[in-house]
């Protein structure tokens, strides 16, 4: 995971990242991401699972597994 600057971006705002695997970088600063699948506010703190090659955040690992068996069919 990155570190940010906590005083960037808006207070509640939506970040912008790019996923890479293993890391994100923040492209526009933020407090959160919304999850894929739920549309769920993920605060960048609590963000652990995402994908690179769909460049997109999941809340838990049950939503990375949903998405992953959607695209995988």
């Amino acid at each position: 995971m990155n570190a940010y600057d906590r005083d960037l971006g808006k207070p509640d705002g939506l970040a912008v990242l790019h996923y890479g695997d293993g890391e994100f970088a923040v492209m526009s600063p933020g407090r959160y991401v919304l999850c894929a699948v739920t549309g769920a506010k993920v605060s960048l703190e609590a963000l652990r699972y995402w994908s690179p090659e769909l460049q997109e955040a999941y809340a838990s690992p049950a939503e990375a597994l949903k998405r992953w068996q959607e695209t995988s069919a």
